[in-house]
């Protein structure tokens, strides 16, 4: 197989991606993005024990003369700066959020709808889980107007492939992005860890929004608030809460169960 990259034994780039690209590593993610974006990659790296798994992307790769290096395992871990690279790394082009009215237009009138609004979430491996369970359970994620939160290549490592099936929404400012959701049939729920409703003492609405707070800052005061509800997960009083990354799981699966 040829490759139109490799013409000599040039040690692989060891610097940062250009500011639109974002560098990700793990198979399922790499695997995703070939498989619904393809025309976003622009440079392989992969061990050669990965050559046969990959064969598809490969090809496609010298078809569309897009650059790829088989490396060894050292250069893949300075590449990805991590070790959990599963034997391949890719620069893709990011993909920007969508508008929240953008969004909103594309939903099915009247169709089920759900998100989860991440306020002040920023660990990455907490983001890629919960990518993976708003893969899982076809919800949308919603980015306040000032985060910075932005899909990293661990969180797509974590996320195992779903970073490429949510759809990413960048809000307005609080209460003109609550008053848009509220005004197309959402309802809001500030997720909490005590004296909110009993989650499962519920029947959620088809159309909500949950939103999640980071760990150990909780949500914003105000936006709590401001939404519609107040929900909680009981449980034994064991733990003091769950990683919001486990109650995201919790809060969409519960969503999902009533759907059925």
């Amino acid at each position: 197989m040829g490759n139109p990259w490799d013409r000599g034994p040039r040690p692989p780039r060891k610097g940062p991606p250009r500011r639109e690209e974002v560098r990700l590593y793990g198979l399922n993610a790499v695997q995703a993005v070939f498989e619904r974006r393809p025309q976003a990659i622009r440079k392989l790296y992969l061990l050669q024990s990965r050559v046969h798994a990959l064969r598809p992307l490969l090809a496609w790769c010298v078809q569309n003369r897009v650059g790829y290096r088989v490396v060894e395992a050292e250069d893949l871990d300075r590449l990805a700066a991590s070790s959990h690279h599963e034997g391949v790394v890719a620069d893709v082009l990011r993909t920007a959020p969508l508008a929240l009215d953008d969004w909103l237009a594309a939903l099915a009138p009247g169709a089920p709808a759900l998100a989860l609004w991440l306020d002040g979430v920023g660990n990455p491996h907490n983001f890629g889980a919960i990518l993976r369970s708003a893969a899982h359970f076809g919800a949308a994620v919603l980015l306040p107007e000032r985060s910075t939160l932005a899909l990293s290549g661990a969180a797509a490592r974590v996320a195992e492939g779903g970073a490429e099936a949510v759809p990413l929404v960048r809000l307005p400012d609080n209460d003109a992005a609550l008053a848009r959701l509220h005004a197309a049939g959402f309802a809001s729920a500030a997720t909490v860890v005590r004296d909110g409703e009993d989650l499962f003492a519920l029947q959620p609405p088809a159309r909500l929004v949950y939103v999640m707070g980071a760990e150990g800052e909780g949500m914003d005061p105000g936006l709590a608030g401001a939404c519609m509800h107040r929900v909680s997960i009981p449980g034994t009083g064991a733990v003091e809460s769950l990683n919001v990354a486990a109650a995201t799981a919790v809060f969409l699966a519960h969503w999902a169960a009533t759907r059925c």
